[in-house]
């Protein structure tokens, strides 16, 4: 089934997808097991999100609601974790949600109805809404939100309007910046690691890198196609020191960007056992240390490579493996996971082409003791 949305817990060791199946898996990302399957209420999922401890996780779709689920709750006769919390105000689709960091307690949703919302989850009501039609919004659905890792009270939202607006949760009746550039609808926005920037992908193939100080645009990435139709950008996310910028699109490649350079530098798509459809989704773990992306290919694939500890530029992929919706491979989510004794969790057919080398094993952990 294809696979729409994709988080990381902030420990990095589990990672949360959502798909067309209806519903969320939560799986291992040391061993690749699934640890929870979550029949959602609504089987058209388009979003979902870990909280900051790891104990829930969220999701919203075409219900036009975002349900809370505890993952230390007791299952249902039927095996099936109930819903903890509902969340009922939207009245279009949720298209993304995400917690408040350093908080359960608080949740940030946007929707087709133009409006982005921040939920108290304790009562399940709205405490504030962005945008709508008595507020200076988006006049367009609402597609992604990123909260400001640095200061939490502010986001910034885009949209099918083309454009994204940068909010203060204290100050909801017009957004504190509108940034405008896109020549189509905004699909994904995400701060920068400093707090003080943030990048766009969109279906107008570009990304760009926006400053919230004076609203300037900073650089515009753009890789030139042979092919009529451009592919659209579809997520992105920064390494941890914002020196490289991965981006997802619709023909399968995924980028990695020097964001100072604005030129390509690795293209993940093109390395074997690439995505053979659309990435609809992709998040580094907390550490930085992998990259998970999911595709409508059914899978999803966490990269393990080493993006330059110091400089936070890009050596090499070490790892490049899949999670399928229905045979299970291994993946390996940090570099601290490395250990020869992990042999016993691969397939024969992926351990003689990765493993088969014994000094393999002991280039890998060389390479990760360097970049320490």
């Amino acid at each position: 089934m294809q696979v729409y949305s994709l988080d990381w817990t902030p420990e990095r060791d589990r990672i949360v997808s959502a798909s067309q199946d209806g519903r969320l898996i939560v799986w291992n990302a040391q061993t690749s097991q699934k640890t929870h399957a979550i029949k959602l209420p609504c089987a058209w999922v388009m979003t979902c999100a870990f909280s900051p401890t790891g104990q829930s996780v969220a999701c919203g779709g075409l219900d036009s609601m975002c349900s809370i689920f505890n993952l230390n709750s007791a299952t249902d006769r039927d095996g099936n974790l109930p819903v903890s919390v509902t969340l009922n105000g939207h009245k279009g689709y949720v298209s993304c949600c995400q917690y408040v960091p350093d908080e359960d307690i608080h949740i940030i949703t946007s929707s087709g109805d133009q409006t982005c919302v921040l939920w108290d989850i304790t009562t399940g009501l709205r405490t504030t809404v962005f945008g709508g039609e008595f507020q200076s919004g988006h006049t367009a659905d609402v597609l992604s939100v990123s909260i400001n890792g640095t200061n939490s009270r502010v986001f910034v939202s885009g949209s099918c309007d083309g454009t994204a607006r940068l909010w203060d949760t204290r100050v909801a009746s017009r957004a504190m910046r509108t940034f405008q550039g896109h020549e189509g609808d905004v699909n994904t926005v995400k701060f920068f690691p400093d707090g003080n920037r943030f990048g766009t992908g969109s279906d107008d193939g570009t990304c760009r890198l926006f400053d919230i100080r004076n609203g300037h645009q900073l650089q515009v990435y753009y890789q030139q196609h042979s092919d009529k139709e451009v592919p659209l950008v579809t997520s992105i996310a920064f390494s941890i020191s914002g020196r490289l910028l991965f981006a997802g699109y619709s023909n399968g490649d995924c980028y990695v960007w020097d964001t100072l350079l604005a030129r390509v530098v690795l293209n993940l798509g093109s390395v074997h056992n690439s995505h053979e459809n659309r990435i609809s989704c992709l998040g580094l773990s907390a550490d930085g240390s992998s990259l998970c992306t999911g595709s409508w290919d059914t899978n999803l694939k966490v990269n393990l490579g080493i993006w330059g500890a110091q400089e936070g530029y890009l050596i090499r992929v070490l790892r490049q493996e899949s999670i399928s919706m229905f045979p299970f491979f291994s993946i390996l989510g940090c570099p601290s996971c490395i250990n020869p004794t992990w042999k016993r969790f691969i397939p024969i057919s992926i351990m003689s082409a990765v493993w088969g080398d014994p000094n393999l094993v002991m280039l890998l952990v060389t390479l990760m003791r360097k970049a320490d």
